[in-house]
């Protein structure tokens, strides 16, 4: 009985020194820089010094709210979503705690690539009457779903990549199917096949599931602060609206839904109501 107690007390002794271990190494483990998000540029974002506060500031641009979190040194950050249709030249934010100001900060041009696409259902080029109905209806669920915001701060910001696979689309790529011009990419494309797992890059609550004209099977998952991710042409959904994923949690299976040329995953990532290029995020950004 003595033995067994010693060898007992032998495997504690053992299992507390790693968890300490482990837990040393986290606390000194260096913290990622926020400030290598900053990329101001259209579909950017732009990562601005507010400064120590005892209490949160409150920040907006183009009158939506921002994202806010304090950096390593507990000074205060906002992480501003920049649309690919933002005016270059100067910009300005508003910052409310104990009063209110303004501060500027200059977005950057960049040019963006062509690609030409070839459809060959028609119908998903030029819809017919009663798909634009349909259309007009899926576009309010998702554009309400990218209004989504809610107090909690990000898990994460520096996101892991939904699926393992070479890029087939960049993001903010001028788009032309079947020779005729459409909205700029708002997304990034993996191409990799049906059935590939995608995976929650953060953690985050699913708030909108669907299968729609363009997107396909849908999911978009709201991860705090007005950062919402969006994962479209699946060809599984294993999530429902409600459910919380935690980071690298299954979310659906690659697929070949909505308007495609091939199965792909695209993934979209929106900050303020704006779509950023996910790539800052995962750091494979191209200036």
């Amino acid at each position: 009985m003595t033995r067994v107690l010693r060898s007992l007390a032998s495997t504690l002794a053992a299992l507390l020194a790693s968890l300490f271990s482990a837990w040393v190494l986290a606390a000194t483990e260096p913290q990622p820089n926020l400030h290598t998000l900053h990329h101001p540029v259209p579909g950017g974002i732009a990562v601005i010094d507010l400064g120590p506060s005892t209490q949160t500031p409150q920040v907006r641009f183009q009158n939506k709210p921002v994202l806010v979190v304090k950096d390593a040194s507990a000074q205060w950050l906002a992480i501003v979503g920049l649309a690919l249709n933002v005016a270059e030249g100067q910009q300005t934010i508003v910052v409310k705690n104990s009063s209110s100001r303004e501060i500027a900060f200059t977005v950057q041009d960049k040019k963006y690539k062509e690609q030409r696409l070839t459809i060959k259902n028609t119908r998903q080029v030029n819809p017919l009457p009663e798909d634009l109905k349909r259309i007009n209806q899926e576009m309010t669920a998702q554009n309400q779903a990218y209004q989504t915001y809610s107090p909690i701060t990000p898990s994460n910001i520096f996101f892991d990549k939904p699926v393992e696979g070479s890029l087939s689309s960049p993001f903010g790529l001028k788009r032309f199917f079947n020779g005729e011009p459409r909205a700029p990419h708002s997304g990034l494309d993996f191409a990799v096949p049906t059935g590939t797992p995608v995976k929650a890059p953060a953690e985050g609550k699913v708030i909108l599931t669907g299968n729609y004209f363009f997107n396909g099977n849908t999911v978009f998952l709201d991860h705090g602060q007005g950062l919402i991710s969006m994962y479209c042409h699946l060809s599984v959904i294993d999530v429902v609206v409600g459910e919380t994923l935690s980071r690298g949690q299954t979310l659906g299976k690659v697929g070949a839904t909505g308007r495609v040329t091939g199965a792909h995953l695209h993934w979209n990532v929106s900050l303020n109501d704006a779509r950023i290029d996910p790539a800052i995020l995962i750091g494979m950004f191209k200036p």
